[in-house]
């Protein structure tokens, strides 16, 4: 999959594109169905399937002081992009200018000058230009006017809830990862470096590695059954996300315990995906008390985990 970094040098093979326009946070199901319909799109054309992603996400632009729960970073993305099958990704650097810009200036200098497209896919609630003044219809009115195909998608729901990056942020701030999972298509993730904590997990016989969340994330507090990548292989393991009321009801921590696994982390990069839900955090009357639980809710983890990963093997 090619990438390129705006639209000032795209060169001339790269051109003609048919190409699905969104944030592509989370990369779910509903962006999942925009995929399809441009791989299709390209498809009758004989032109390369892209996307058109915004970097940053609209809303940190507009309100800088309010971090944004992102449900991907853009290397995440990146890759669940690449995985689907695309053959090029724009990312267009989102800024006052292009915030600025008229919808059909927009259409005019972005997709038509600058990438030549020839099919334009977007959802029903995709709003584009200066005070979103840009709709679907004005994107097919565009698109015959200036020479391009458009395809509008319709909300794409399973029980009668639409799949949204919205609902899946939702979903997570709740804790039911196994419900944001049937809404991403996928399990959800988060990744960095392993830092240092305050070694009480090593003491009590659990040594964990210790991620630092993004600014915004707002996962559930508890304890999850985990699936832990690192130097190319899989763990599992289970994770607590919370204040740790039991010791100081400080800052939020996501320490996750990897079952079967010795060795030092620290420093490494690793992911943590999110399988299921054991229990919400609680303060506990003594070390001994919260060691006692931990114990169980390892079992109850890998027990999850297990039932995951048959569950997968047999689909």
């Amino acid at each position: 999959m090619r990438i390129f970094e705006g639209t000032g040098a795209i060169p001339a093979e790269a051109r003609g594109m048919a190409v699905a326009i969104g944030n592509f946070d989370g990369v779910h199901r509903g962006h999942q169905a925009l995929i399809g319909e441009v791989k299709a799109a390209a498809s009758r054309r004989g032109a390369a399937a892209g996307v058109m992603v915004f970097e940053p996400h609209p809303r940190e632009f507009f309100a800088p002081g309010r971090p944004v729960f992102r449900l991907t970073t853009l290397d995440q993305k990146l890759r669940l992009l690449a995985a689907a099958g695309l053959d090029q990704v724009v990312i267009l650097k989102f800024d006052a200018g292009l915030a600025g810009m008229p919808a059909r200036r927009f259409v005019e200098e972005v997709l038509v000058a600058g990438l030549g497209v020839s099919h334009v896919v977007v959802g029903f609630d995709f709003f584009f230009g200066k005070n979103r003044t840009g709709t679907p219809q004005v994107m097919a009115a565009l698109g015959r006017e200036l020479g391009f195909g458009v395809s509008i998608l319709d909300p794409v729901a399973e029980a009668g809830e639409t799949f949204s990056s919205s609902a899946i942020r939702e979903r997570l701030s709740e804790g039911d990862v196994a419900g944001a999972a049937a809404m991403l298509g996928h399990y959800w993730r988060i990744s960095g470096v392993v830092t240092g904590g305050a070694q009480r997990g090593t003491g009590m016989g659990y040594p964990t590695a210790n991620l630092r969340l993004a600014p915004g994330t707002a996962l559930g507090h508890g304890i999850y059954a985990v699936r832990v990548y690192v130097d190319g292989e899989r763990h599992h393991g289970a994770a607590y996300l919370g204040r740790r009321p039991t010791f100081d009801n400080g800052a939020v921590v996501l320490e996750t315990f990897l079952l079967d696994f010795s060795g030092d982390l620290y420093g490494k990069p690793i992911e943590v995906e999110f399988v299921g839900f054991v229990r919400p955090d609680q303060a506990f009357p003594s070390v001994e008390a919260l060691t006692a639980q931990m114990a169980k809710d390892c079992a109850a983890a890998e027990q999850m985990l297990k039932e995951a990963d048959a569950r997968q093997t047999s689909g």
